[in-house]
């Protein structure tokens, strides 16, 4: 009988060792590009959380996370569809936390994912586009659609006593939307958009944009652009200028790269960037600490949050096929259920094993709504003595 039990116990651990996997993720940023000093940290908070998992043992019979990286550019479409197409067909990830830029993660979805049937969650493409585009139900986001962006923007700036604004943007679909949505919002809302005009990235010499934009005039420059590439030279040629002594800075201009090249001539200038207050995000900041990373640069939290979501989802399905545990995002992502922070994934998986319910709350108070995009909430940020500074959150 002994023999029999111990014959029992053997099979059973074989059984569970041979449903174990090694699960590459993907991770598609753009390392090089216009977001290049956002990119480290972001990568680093997704592979965080697979750590997370892969330490607790609790994935999927004991199964590991692999993070495989893949440089997106963030603006060249081609170079991110070869490199996606790369971790898809050679490494075989089963996920992707990515893309980072609207454009090339149009381009990654519809010409790598959606062929090849697999999961796509970005945490920081907010193009309003994204939230029509046919998707086959493999994409989702955790960061919320600029048309969102929009409407914050105009009441940060209105809560100022400024009423009267020019706007430039990066020339392509994360600039327009975005320089849409606001300029729709802030006219709505009574403000007027002296100009809203287009710059080019990669340029030496920003003067034509500069003198036009200083010809139309206004109490602010809203520069919808890129911290590490055309919003920096539209900055310092209005700055060198005198054109503008007030910037607004969404998002993609919200970065360390702003302390570090501009300091104090930015004095009093603010914007906003994707982010939420609350223990999630205390929990989030700790860790990040721990690993030696800084967890307050843009699309960290939304990264972690990312790849924990495709974890989770894997859980619920019982499955790492993107075709199974897609059905599952979004219910691991809202409530009801047990609400689960950051560095509570091992509790998670334990819960979904015993068949609770989860609620996914993570580093951004996640929820999920539409198709598939976060409702979202904004950190409001003001330079003072030469340092980005938190304000509060919208």
């Amino acid at each position: 009988m002994k023999r029999l039990l111990l014959a029992s116990a053997a099979s059973l651990v074989a059984a569970s060792v041979a449903g174990a996997e090694e699960i590459k993720l993907g991770i598609s940023v753009g390392f090089t590009g216009p977001l290049e000093s956002m990119a480290p940290q972001m990568a680093e908070a997704a592979e965080m959380a697979m750590a997370e998992v892969t330490e607790s043992g609790k994935l999927l019979d004991g199964s590991t996370l692999v993070p495989v990286r893949a440089d997106s550019t963030c603006i060249d479409a081609a170079a991110a569809t070869a490199a996606v197409e790369r971790i898809v067909t050679t490494d075989r990830v089963k996920g992707i936390v990515g893309g980072m830029c609207s454009g090339e993660t149009t381009a990654t979805l519809q010409n790598v994912a959606m062929p090849n049937g697999v999961v796509m969650i970005s945490p920081s493409a907010t193009s309003p586009a994204l939230s029509t585009l046919e998707d086959n139900g493999l994409f989702f986001r955790t960061s919320p659609s600029d048309a969102r962006q929009g409407v914050v923007m105009t009441e940060i700036i209105m809560d100022r006593g400024i009423d009267n604004v020019a706007v430039t943007y990066t020339n392509n679909d994360y600039g327009k939307g975005l320089a849409d949505s606001f300029a729709a919002a802030f006219t709505e809302a009574g403000g007027t958009v002296t100009i809203n005009t287009p710059h080019e990235d990669g340029k030496a010499d920003y003067s034509a944009e500069v003198g036009a934009l200083a010809s139309a005039g206004g109490d602010a420059l809203v520069i919808a652009g890129y911290v590490d590439q055309g919003g920096a030279g539209i900055l310092r040629g209005a700055l060198d200028t005198g054109a503008f002594d007030t910037f607004v800075f969404p998002d993609g201009m919200v970065g360390s790269a702003l302390e570090t090249n501009f300091g104090t001539e930015i004095e009093g200038s603010f914007g906003q960037n994707p982010a939420s207050a609350g223990a999630g995000r205390d929990a989030f900041l700790a860790m990040a600490t721990e690993a030696g990373f800084d967890g307050t640069s843009s699309f960290a939290a939304e990264s972690y949050d990312a790849a924990a979501l495709i974890m989770l989802a894997m859980a619920a399905a019982g499955s790492s096929d993107p075709a199974t545990y897609k059905e599952k995002v979004m219910e691991v992502a809202n409530g009801p259920g047990e609400p689960i922070l950051p560095g509570e994934l091992g509790k998670a998986l334990d819960l979904i094993a015993a068949g609770t319910d989860i609620d996914y709350v993570g580093a951004t108070s996640v929820e999920l709504i539409g198709a598939g995009e976060s409702a979202g909430s904004y950190r409001e940020i003001e330079f003072a003595g030469g340092k980005l500074t938190e304000v509060g959150y919208r």
